[in-house]
């Protein structure tokens, strides 16, 4: 027979055996993970999809910065800032 390494296993083994119908906590989490990754199992892809979409928009949002930041007029802006900030006085 299997001698348990420490007070505690020995003390939930001996609750588990006496107690009717009582699990370990150890075979309760494998349970509740059992049950998690079934009910998870149907949307493998939905992460995938998820990182997708907001990767589109990312580019779709980069693409419309590029279009306004060519404008003269933002250039002149930005460039009036970076030597009203570089101006030393």
């Amino acid at each position: 027979m299997h001698q348990p390494a420490t007070p505690i296993e020995a003390a939930e083994r001996d609750r588990s055996s006496s107690i009717p119908g009582h699990r370990s906590p150890r075979r309760c989490l494998r349970a509740g993970l059992r049950t998690v990754a079934r009910r998870l199992a149907g949307e493998r892809g939905a992460a995938t999809a998820e990182y997708a979409v907001a990767t589109m928009a990312a580019v779709g949002f980069a693409g419309l910065l590029v279009l306004i930041l060519r404008g003269d007029e933002v250039r002149g802006i930005l460039t009036d800032l970076v030597r009203n900030a570089l101006t030393v006085g």
